[in-house]
């Protein structure tokens, strides 16, 4: 259903429908975008679907959310209800390339997906954080979504049939983990090294004494300043260093206090400049993260 500019899927088959694909299944939708010639952008609101689009072209000008994106030749894309993906029509049609993959979230209820959707972290991914796939993933893939429909095509849904079907979908997911984990590893081999430039976030953060307006620096704050989401940024993070963001945050902070200890302030007195709320959370934090109480820290230095 169109409204307010939004092509609203509520249903699997829904984004079939509108670019005049086959459906064959009623909760499972797989479109093969060569195969429709072209079609007419729509800018999708999400309902209760998940969806993977794998294709050699986005539109320009493509939205996500409310920010622009920009997806290179061969990217991965996965939405979840609630998003919003694609770009408006606005009366020029286009040929795309590629594969998308639609399902309904209750046709995986009580599946495997449901455990391990915390870990598919892509789906909460911004699009220019999308996964560049390299040919040989692409491929598979693309392979993978012409399994679902010609199983979709020749057999009824049947509760057997649609455990097969889910077994599919969970392979397609699972896959994407995986190549997902090859980027990272890919990342942490590239220019521009991720913790340095986290590290200047957290320093630029007190030089700037946004603490004194903020608080403490937090993840989504970081994750912000270098252009990703929380959830990608805190995975490339873990990859890269072994540490969650939270945790490198957390070392900052302590490293910071010990060295304002050393130059002769006192623990209310770090507690402010590093811009805890209370005295007391930073005693707390400091005994928890270096071992002992600020005071005795203090004490332990002028032992000869």
């Amino acid at each position: 259903m169109i409204a307010n500019d939004y092509l609203h899927l509520s249903h699997a088959n829904d984004y079939a429908r509108s670019v005049g694909a086959e459906t064959y299944h009623p909760m499972v939708s797989v479109v093969h975008f060569d195969e429709l010639g072209p079609i007419a952008h729509t800018l999708n609101k999400m309902g209760d679907v998940y969806a993977f689009f794998v294709q050699d072209n986005f539109p320009e000008g493509g939205k996500y959310g409310m920010v622009d994106y920009d997806t290179s030749k061969g990217s991965l894309v996965a939405v979840s209800p609630g998003q919003i993906v694609g770009k408006a029509d606005d009366g020029t049609r286009e040929i795309y390339h590629g594969w998308t993959l639609h399902f309904e979230t209750e046709f995986m209820r009580g599946t495997a997906f449901e455990q391990r959707l915390h870990d598919y972290h892509y789906f909460s991914y911004n699009v220019n954080e999308a996964l560049h796939t390299t040919e040989g993933e692409k491929q598979l893939l693309w392979q993978l979504m012409g399994m679902i429909r010609r199983f979709t095509a020749h057999r009824q849904p049947s509760p057997q049939t649609d455990r097969i079907l889910q077994d599919y979908i969970l392979l397609v997911c699972d896959y994407a983990q995986m190549f997902y984990q090859r980027q990272f590893q890919d990342a942490t081999r590239q220019p521009g090294d991720l913790l340095a430039r986290f590290q200047q976030v957290l320093t630029d953060y007190y030089e700037r004494g946004l603490q004194r307006q903020h608080g403490l620096p937090n993840v989504k704050y970081c994750a912000s300043e270098l252009c990703l989401s929380p959830s990608y940024f805190g995975d490339v993070v873990r990859s890269v260093s072994g540490e969650s963001p939270t945790q490198v945050i957390q070392r900052f902070l302590v490293d910071r206090a010990k060295s304002l200890l050393v130059g002769g302030l006192t623990a209310t007195q770090a507690s402010d400049t590093l811009g805890f709320e209370y005295p007391q959370h930073f005693t707390r934090f400091f005994k928890k993260q270096a071992g002992l109480q600020p005071s005795k820290y203090i004490a332990s230095l002028k032992k000869p």
